[in-house]
């Protein structure tokens, strides 16, 4: 083993693979999400996995992606890593994954030119529009679901709500999460800026969301399903589809004081259209309290996000609320 496995570890995959010689545990890479450990396992045989761990000892972020990937993978046109081993209700929930075909965007996005990441963009539109075409009659959170295919297709367990009170609860988990009391006014003035638009929102369509359309969540796929594969679906959800596009527009093009770029945005959104046929409806009039939103998440990795940028703690956190407060105030 090229590294020492914390208790956790040791522990899942003693359950996850009994009996499997592993001839080494590494790091598949940098990972802000204190909740959950993840490595990457290589057995003696030559097989490889990728291990989650929830260090916290909460499984129903286990239960949620397990439930996830057996519904889409059951489906066929959005690419996910396939389960080989999960049990959300262990005293160590884990999960584990053989490695999807492809490559992750994040090497691929670091190599393109401006034209190839164009492309790239556009690819990963069409992806979210494929994942949006799942419908549901009702909003509501991911708790779990078959996962069998021998008792028939796997089906998603979800709790329903209107949409506008999942939305808060997404936020006052976000409140938990770290640095709530530096940002307690923002996160009441976004709270009752969702109070304050309910109808709005409960009027929005009801779809399958990822909930973390990150880069580094992606893998380019080129052979079947989607272009763009996704990983990591613990904070999968059924929501407005306008608020996954909008994450993703800024989680992978935008930075907390640097817009996306233009070129970039319509790419993403061509992508999208030539699936889905347009963007989703009432996207530009949700949007904003989607960014505010989105920005509220920057709140649970503040000292982290302070010390990449080698900026004060408390300048970036003035930069947060600069950007909720922008994102408010263009609220029609």
């Amino acid at each position: 083993m090229t590294d020492q496995p914390s208790r956790p570890v040791e522990t899942a995959l003693a359950a996850a693979f009994p009996n499997r010689e592993v001839a080494s545990i590494t790091d598949p890479g940098p990972s802000w999400n204190e909740a959950n450990e993840t490595v990457r396992v290589a057995f003696a045989d030559g097989d490889t996995a990728y291990l989650k761990v929830a260090a916290d000892g909460d499984g129903t972020r286990i239960a949620r992606e397990r439930a996830v990937c057996a519904y889409l993978s059951s489906r066929g046109d959005v690419t996910v890593p396939r389960i080989v081993a999960a049990d959300p209700t262990a005293s160590v929930p884990y999960l584990a994954t053989e490695p999807m075909a492809g490559e992750a965007l994040l090497s691929r996005w670091a190599e393109a030119d401006a034209t190839g990441r164009e492309t790239l963009v556009r690819a990963v539109g069409e992806s979210l529009a494929h994942l949006h075409d799942r419908r549901f009659d009702e909003h509501g959170i991911v708790v779990g679901g078959s996962v069998d295919r021998d008792e028939g297709d796997p089906s998603l367990a979800v709790r329903t709500d209107d949409w506008s009170t999942v939305l808060a609860e997404t936020v006052e988990e976000v409140r938990t999460l770290g640095a709530a009391d530096r940002f307690a006014r923002a996160f009441d003035a976004v709270l009752e800026a969702i109070d304050d638009r309910r109808d709005t929102l409960d009027d929005a369509p009801a779809a399958l969301l990822h909930g973390d359309p990150a880069r580094p969540n992606c893998v380019v796929t080129g052979d079947g399903g989607t272009p763009i594969g996704f990983l990591d679906w613990e904070r999968a959800h059924v929501g407005d589809p306008a608020r996954d596009l909008h994450r993703l527009r800024e989680q992978q093009l935008a930075t907390l004081d640097a817009p996306a770029p233009a070129e970039f945005v319509e790419a993403l959104y061509a992508g999208y259209r030539d699936v889905a046929g347009s963007l989703p409806d009432g996207f530009e009039e949700r949007a904003p309290i989607y960014g505010a939103t989105w920005t509220l998440g920057y709140a649970t990795v503040l000292d982290r996000l302070a010390d990449f940028r080698d900026e004060p703690r408390e300048a970036v956190a003035t930069l947060i609320d600069a950007e909720v407060d922008r994102y408010l105030a263009s609220l029609s």
